[in-house]
């Protein structure tokens, strides 16, 4: 769960995006940017970063505010789970990330463990859609849906993974590595294998 001032920052910011998309009246347009401005204030208060930096975030964003869409690949081989080591922080994460515009969910999620792993699957079930700031995540800017995609190999024989990603193997569920706890928790896998065990379950979602 977001701390309150990230909670209420994300908001101003989703609520200035979105009022700047629709506002023509320059009066308008100048009170949207004002409450733009006052999330990024509050953000560097709280977190000491550069104003400018949290403006940038901000203000990159375009259009009507909506959540953004993190696609991640469940790839099970008996009671062992498929995990990536993040170079950014040395921990390991389902692979997957953000879902690119042009594709499908199911797409995305391909490409996003192809590169991430090396190896080539197809999405086969999703398993859960679930809001990010519900689920026990470190804090984002943004909002963010997480769609967990149960996957199979096609193709047994690894290949080449990006630079993003310093190690790929596959750990037992009951004996996780350390985790990236922005990317996914100990609770998601663990739950993500028990819907893997009941395929008549239905995903999960909220």
């Amino acid at each position: 769960m977001d701390p309150k001032w990230l909670a209420w920052a994300k908001e101003l910011q989703a609520l200035a995006q979105t009022g700047l998309t629709y506002a023509r009246d320059p009066y308008d347009i100048a009170r949207y940017e004002r409450v733009r401005t006052l999330a990024s204030e509050i953000v560097t208060t709280e977190t000491g970063l550069e104003p400018a930096t949290i403006e940038g975030l901000f203000a990159a964003d375009a259009g009507h505010a909506t959540p953004k869409v993190d696609v991640r690949g469940v790839v099970f081989d008996g009671s062992t789970v498929l995990l990536v080591k993040e170079r950014v922080d040395g921990r390991w994460s389902l692979p997957g990330g953000w879902a690119d515009p042009g594709e499908t969910a199911g797409e995305s999620v391909v490409r996003e463990v192809r590169e991430e792993s090396g190896y080539i699957v197809r999405a086969t079930r999703l398993l859960a859609l679930l809001d990010r700031d519900k689920q026990g995540h470190t804090p984002a800017p943004f909002y963010a849906y997480k769609a967990f995609f149960e996957c199979a190999v096609t193709d047994a024989e690894q290949g080449a993974h990006d630079g993003e990603v310093e190690a790929v193997a596959f750990f037992p569920v009951d004996g996780l590595p350390p985790l990236s706890e922005g990317r996914v928790t100990q609770a998601q896998i663990h739950r993500l294998f028990e819907l893997h065990r009941h395929p008549e379950w239905p995903a999960d979602f909220d």
